[in-house]
C-alpha cells in the first residue's frame, strides 16, 4: 500500500492550564510541551504505524524546528526525501492553550506550508500518480491543491480530502473521493445527530462533485454519506484519553483500507476503531495504534 501525503507540517508547543483564559487574562500553565504537529506530520505517522509505505510531501524551514519534525518522521518510518526545505520562511508552528477537558486556543503560523505552490506540485506530481491513495487538506494553497488534484488520473490513487480550514476553493471536486470531516467543520452542528441530518449534511458537498462524504462525530462514530443516504458505524466504548490526533488517526486508517483495495463500509469501520485507540492515549505522534491493534478492538464482542 502506498500512501502519499500532502499536508501542513509544523511543530505544536502545548501549555497544559487550568481553564482557558479570557480575553485580555494571563492563567497559570503546568508547563509547555513541544511536539511533531500538523496534518501532514500526524497523518503521515498514523499511516505508517498501520502499515503503509508512506511518503510526505511538504515543506519545512531550515531552522531546528524543522530538524526535529523531519526526526520524528524518519523513526516513523516515513520517506521525507521530498520535503523541502525553505531558507526564507521558518518551519510552521502552532501554539495550544488546552485545558484538562481537552478544549483549547490555538494560533497558528503557516511559514514554509505556505511556499507549496504550483511549481511544487509539478516537480512531484509523477511520484504521487503513483500512489494507491493521497492525503490532501485544505490548509495547502488553494492552486497547488487544485493543481494536483487535476493532475492525477481519474481512478487512481484514491483521494482522500480533510476541509480544514473550510475555505470555499475553487478546486476539482469530482476528483475528490472522499471528504471527511467533523459535523463542525463541515458546517452542520447537528449532522453527527442520525442518519437523516447526516444525509442532508452531506448531500451540497455530493452536489459540488465530490464522490462520497464522511462526517465523523467523535465518540459516537462516523457516517459515511453516499447518493442512496447516511450509514452510521457506531462509536467504541473506549476511555477518552486525548481526542486530539483522533481525526488523524481517522483519516490515515481510511486511506490505508482504500488502498488495500477493501470497500468503504469496512474501511469506515476500521477507521473509527483506529479514532478509538488514539483518542484513549495521549496525543503522542507514536502512540497512534498499529493495524494489530485496531484489528483486535474490532474483534472484541459486542
Amino acid at each position: 500500500m502506498k500512501i502519499a501525503v500532502l499536508g501542513t507540517l509544523s511543530i505544536h508547543l502545548v501549555a497544559e492550564v487550568d481553564r482557558l483564559p479570557r480575553p485580555g487574562e494571563i492563567v497559570p500553565s503546568r508547563g509547555v510541551g513541544r511536539r511533531p504537529g500538523g496534518t501532514g506530520t500526524l497523518q503521515a505517522i498514523a499511516a505508517a504505524r498501520l502499515g503503509a509505505e508512506v511518503t510526505l510531501y511538504g515543506r519545512v524551514g531550515t531552522d531546528p524546528f524543522g530538524d526535529e519534525i523531519l526526526s520524528s518522521l524518519r523513526g516513523a518510518g516515513v520517506e521525507v526525501a521530498a520535503v523541502e526545505r525553505s531558507v526564507q520562511d521558518p518551519t510552521g508552528a502552532s501554539l495550544l492553550l488546552v485545558e484538562p477537558n481537552r478544549q483549547f486556543l490555538a494560533a497558528q503560523a503557516g511559514g514554509a506550508n505556505g511556499g507549496v505552490d504550483e511549481a511544487y506540485i509539478a516537480r512531484f506530481l509523477p511520484p504521487i500518480r503513483e500512489a494507491d491513495a493521497v492525503l490532501l487538506d485544505l490548509a495547502i494553497p488553494g492552486p497547488a491543491l487544485a493543481s494536483l488534484l487535476t493532475g492525477l488520473p481519474s481512478a487512481r490513487p484514491i483521494v482522500v480530502l480533510h476541509p480544514i480550514p473550510p475555505r470555499d476553493h475553487p478546486l476539482p471536486w469530482e476528483r475528490v473521493d472522499f471528504l471527511v470531516g467533523s459535523r463542525e467543520a463541515l458546517a452542520s452542528p447537528t449532522a453527527g445527530s442520525n442518519p437523516e441530518e447526516a444525509a442532508r449534511a452531506g448531500q451540497a458537498l455530493l452536489a459540488r462533485g465530490v464522490r462520497s462524504v464522511v462526517i465523523t462525530s467523535g465518540p459516537d462514530g462516523a457516517y459515511l454519506i453516499e447518493g442512496a443516504g447516511a450509514t452510521r458505524f457506531p462509536g467504541h466504548s473506549l476511555p477518552v484519553v486525548d481526542p486530539t490526533g483522533a481525526a488523524d488517526a481517522f483519516r490515515a486508517a481510511l486511506a490505508v483500507k482504500l488502498a488495500a483495495g477493501r470497500g468503504p463500509y469496512e474501511a469506515v469501520g476500521f477507521a473509527t476503531a483506529a479514532a478509538a485507540l488514539a483518542a484513549a492515549r495521549q496525543g503522542d505522534p507514536f502512540s497512534f495504534p498499529t493495524a494489530t491493534e485496531v484489528q483486535g478492538l474490532l474483534a472484541r464482542p459486542g
